[in-house]
């Protein structure tokens, strides 16, 4: 599986806010041998702010639908909204 978090304030430090980027980032998890691809758009760390619900939506949908659409991609989200998921 691979963790793509689309936050700026990631607790990995990880976090990728442009769309494009993230893609390319999850093609290469997927050429790298992930089957899974799982999107957050929240970040989990300790003291991070809740993110509204549209903007967790326009964080993780432009990635969600790239990568079912165009690479068939097993995706899933990491969300505490069942509006996300």
């Amino acid at each position: 599986m691979g963790v793509l978090n689309v936050t700026p304030d990631s607790f990995s430090g990880d976090g990728i806010m442009d769309a494009q980027a993230a893609v390319t980032r999850a093609r290469q998890m997927l050429a790298d041998g992930a089957d899974i691809i799982d999107v957050g758009g929240e970040s989990t760390r300790p003291g991070a702010q809740s993110v509204p619900l549209e903007e967790e939506l326009r964080r993780v949908m432009p990635v969600v639908q790239a990568l079912t659409g165009d690479l068939g991609a097993v995706v899933s989200v990491d969300t505490m909204k069942s509006a996300v998921a």
